[in-house]
């Protein structure tokens, strides 16, 4: 299976001086809309596809960000946050990058949200005449104080002069990054417009909602009405015994195997907006059978697997906690493992979601109960779990 090793970097610098009354405390991306902060929105409806790393490239009050972020994983991605010691700019901030990133990147803003489908990215390569790809937008009156507002596609290259605006989404080989240099430069008005010129972005339209929180129209819109837009609801599969065939303890790709029907099952909840959850206790880790990193490592294939067949899921939480097991730091009682029901509590947290329509699918006693505990419908994984799924989600 080939996919293409892509990072996410996403650039969380600004200051926000245009809504300056919010970020006195915090940074822009912190702002919190529906209690979490903005910029957990992107990084987790991004974090289902299979990036490598993520990075944070923080300024003003990054001190906050990286409090927040670094070194946590979203759905079993890393995310690295880079502080700058002076401002640098959206195109000097790259320069943080130059001795850590390995793969080509794809690089979005930390203050606005487009929906953009990156698939293509992982099973393509761009072609050799272009340094980067850009996605545009239909222009809808929108205000822009950067010169890339008023674009257009011809013959695929980005040219200037149209009715497109750049969603602030872009692709970049990790090569443009080699004569980068560290001084505060931006990368909209003065980088891209020259590459533009020389015709080496390619452009892609997309059709897509827009929102940035830089102004204090769009901020008090997002939070009022951008959340919603990902309140949905969730299918919590368990994974041994519901999403692979239950050898025991597996751990190692070669002893997996997707159960019958899941991956039918998983793309038509991806159809029809549901969340994908795994929720999964791991006493394996806790008995000495694989590390914590061997699980995480072992899981991150899982996904690639499922994502070559052109579904994925959204969030992973596990329990390697086991009471009497032999390894000190896994040893004790938690309310993480099922029949406890935490990780379903923490993930609430972290996702808005429409509980009324949830669900969980499981083959232990202790998934029932964790449900039960949780106020989630619950049935066990039946042979024909495509039907069993379409039923219920027919019925709730």
């Amino acid at each position: 299976m080939k996919i293409n090793k892509l990072d996410l970097v996403i650039l969380v610098g600004g200051r926000g001086s245009r809504i300056s009354r919010y970020t006195e405390k915090i940074p822009k991306p912190l702002i919190k809309i529906n209690n979490r902060p903005f910029l957990s929105y992107i990084i987790n409806h991004y974090s289902k596809y299979c990036f490598e790393n993520i990075y944070l490239l923080a300024g003003y009050k990054g001190n906050l960000i990286k409090k927040t972020y670094h070194n946590k994983l979203s759905n079993l991605i890393k995310i690295q946050c880079l502080i700058e010691k002076k401002k640098l700019g959206t195109y000097g901030a790259l320069s943080q990058l130059k001795n850590k990133i390995k793969n080509n990147f794809i690089l979005m803003n930390g203050d606005s949200f487009v929906n953009i489908d990156l698939t293509s990215l992982f099973k393509t390569k761009l072609e050799k005449k272009y340094i980067s790809q850009m996605f545009l937008l239909k222009n809808k009156n929108y205000k822009s104080n950067n010169k890339l507002s008023k674009l257009s596609i011809k013959n695929k290259k980005v040219i200037n002069n149209g009715n497109l605006m750049n969603s602030g989404v872009y692709f970049f080989k990790k090569n443009f990054l080699k004569n980068i240099k560290k001084k505060n430069q931006s990368l909209e008005n003065v980088i891209l417009s020259k590459i533009i010129n020389k015709g080496n972005i390619k452009g892609e339209l997309i059709n897509s909602d827009f929102i940035d929180i830089g102004t204090t129209k769009n901020l008090i819109y997002a939070k009022q009405k951008f959340y919603k837009k990902f309140i949905r609801p969730v299918v919590f599969f368990d994974r041994d015994g519901v999403i692979n065939y239950d050898y025991g303890y597996v751990h190692k790709v070669k002893d997996f195997k997707l159960k019958t029907g899941i991956v039918k099952s998983i793309k038509y909840l991806n159809k029809i907006n549901y969340n994908v959850f795994i929720v999964t206790n791991q006493a394996g880790i806790a008995r000495g059978y694989y590390s914590e990193d061997e699980f995480i490592t072992f899981s991150r294939e899982i996904k690639k697997i499922l994502f070559y067949k052109k579904c994925f899921f959204n969030d992973i939480h596990y329990s390697p906690y086991l009471k009497g097991s032999k390894i000190k730091k896994y040893n004790k009682k938690s309310n993480l493992r099922k029949p406890g029901n935490q990780m379903i509590k923490d993930l609430k947290i972290k996702w808005p979601l429409n509980f009324n329509k949830s669900f969980m699918i499981g083959d232990q006693k202790a998934d029932e109960i964790c449900a039960r505990k949780s106020k989630l419908y619950f049935e066990f994984c039946s042979e024909k779990i495509f039907s069993q799924v379409k039923k219920i989600v027919r019925n709730l």
